[in-house]
C-alpha cells in the first residue's frame, strides 16, 4: 500500500474520528484511535459514533468526547445528515479520520466544512477527501485490526500497541459488583460468562445444547455461576441454553446496556463464545477467552490478547463466510463439548 500524503500534526486543536458501526469493528479500531492520540498528544479527539457503539469509547483516555450519530433517528436521510453536519461544523474540527468506510461518512465530514478529510478511497467518495487513502488485497484479505491501522500508518501517524484494551472506570466497577449483589452473586464467587448468540444468522452459533452441557460441567466441577451475555435478539438461544441446562444459569440477554456488559465481563475467571462483538470485548478487557469460530476467519476477525484460544476445525468449506450454512454446519458439529471444557479446565487451572 503506498503511503499518502502525511496529516500536518502541528498546531491542530480538533480532530473528529468517525468510528466503525459494530460492536466488534468498534472495539478493533481501537489501536487506530489510539494512535490517534498519540499523533496529536495536545488535540480534543472526539469520536462520530452510533448509540449502539458509543458506549464502547465512553471513559476511553484516548477521546475526549463522544458524538452521537442518531441515524435511524433525527439524522436520517439528507436533511438528518445536514442537520449532522451543521453540529459538527459549529464544533470547529480541523481533521476528520474516517475508519468507516461509507460513502456518507465523507459527505458529512464534507458538508461540516472540516478542512482535512482522511479514509480509504472506498465508495466511490476519493472527491470528497482531502487525503484518500488506497487499500490493497493484502489489508483486505488481513486482520481487520491491521486495516484500521493501515489508515493511519499511510498518513504518517505514530501507531500504538496492536492489541486493543478496554479499561473499566471505578464507577463501572462499582456497578457490577451492585448488580452482582442483586443476583445473589458475592464477591468471591467465580464467574464465568457464555455468548452462545451470533449477529448475522446461524452459521456463526455452537449449538445451544453443548453450551448448556459445558455449563453444567464448569458450574459441577469449579463451583461457578454462570452468566449468559447477549442483546435482545440473542434471548431466543439464551433460553434454549437455559431449558437444555440442569443447573441454573443466569440469563443477562437485552437485560444490560453495553457498558454494563463490559463491566460485568471484566468481573468473569473465563468467557466462552462465538465470534461475536462481545468476543472482542472480553480480549480487550484481557479477561481469559475460548472463541469457537466455524463460517468466519480468525485470521481476519480473531481475538487479539495473551488469553485468548480460538477453536475451529478447517474444512475445504470453511471459512465460508455465510449467514446460513446450506449443509449440516459440520464445522460447529466437529467442536465437541469435550474439546470446550478442556480448554475451559487449562484456564481456570491456571488461575486458580
Amino acid at each position: 500500500m503506498g503511503r499518502t500524503t502525511p496529516i500536518p500534526f502541528l498546531h491542530v486543536e480538533k480532530v473528529l474520528i468517525r468510528s466503525a458501526n459494530w460492536v466488534g469493528d468498534a472495539v478493533m479500531s481501537l489501536p487506530a484511535i489510539a494512535s490517534a492520540r498519540l499523533s496529536f498528544p495536545r488535540a480534543k479527539i472526539s469520536i462520530l459514533a452510533k448509540p449502539w457503539v458509543a458506549e464502547i469509547f465512553q471513559k476511553n483516555p484516548a477521546v475526549d468526547q463522544v458524538f452521537l450519530y442518531q441515524s435511524p433517528g433525527i439524522h436520517q436521510g439528507l436533511r438528518g445528515k445536514w442537520r449532522l453536519a451543521k453540529q459538527l461544523q459549529k464544533e470547529g474540527f480541523e481533521v476528520a479520520l474516517l475508519l468507516q468506510n461509507a460513502f456518507e461518512a465523507a459527505l458529512i465530514s464534507f458538508l461540516a466544512g472540516i478542512p482535512l478529510r482522511a479514509g480509504y478511497s472506498t465508495d466511490a467518495r476519493s472527491f470528497l477527501l482531502t487525503h484518500p487513502v488506497s487499500v490493497d488485497d493484502r489489508l483486505k484479505k488481513g486482520h481487520q485490526i491491521d486495516y484500521y491501522l493501515g489508515i493511519v500508518g499511510s498518513l504518517g501517524f505514530q501507531t500504538a500497541q496492536r492489541t486493543p484494551c478496554l479499561e473499566v472506570s471505578e464507577e463501572r466497577q462499582e456497578e457490577a459488583q451492585r448488580r452482582l449483589r442483586s443476583l445473589g452473586l458475592g464477591g468471591e464467587q467465580k464467574l464465568v460468562g457464555i455468548s452462545p448468540g451470533a449477529t448475522y444468522g446461524s452459521a456463526k452459533q455452537w449449538f445451544p445444547e453443548r453450551y448448556a452441557e459445558v455449563a453444567d460441567r464448569i458450574t459441577r466441577g469449579w463451583e461457578a455461576r454462570v452468566l449468559i451475555f447477549g442483546s435482545r435478539e440473542d434471548r431466543k438461544v439464551a433460553s434454549q441454553v437455559r431449558q437444555k441446562a440442569r443447573v441454573p444459569l443466569i440469563d443477562l440477554t437485552g437485560m444490560t446496556t453495553l457498558a454494563e456488559a463490559i463491566a460485568l465481563i471484566s468481573r468473569c475467571c473465563l468467557f466462552i463464545t462465538n465470534d461475536s462483538g462481545l468476543m472482542h470485548v472480553t480480549a480487550a478487557l484481557g479477561v481469559p477467552l475460548i472463541a469457537i469460530f466455524g463460517s468466519t476467519d480468525p485470521g481476519r476477525t480473531g481475538p487479539l490478547g495473551e488469553f485468548c484460544r480460538v477453536l475451529r476445525k478447517p474444512l475445504p468449506c470453511a471459512p465460508c463466510l455465510k449467514t446460513e450454512c446450506p449443509g449440516d454446519r459440520r464445522c460447529m458439529d466437529l467442536i465437541s463439548v469435550d474439546e470446550v471444557y478442556e480448554e475451559a479446565i487449562k484456564i481456570l487451572n491456571y488461575k486458580f
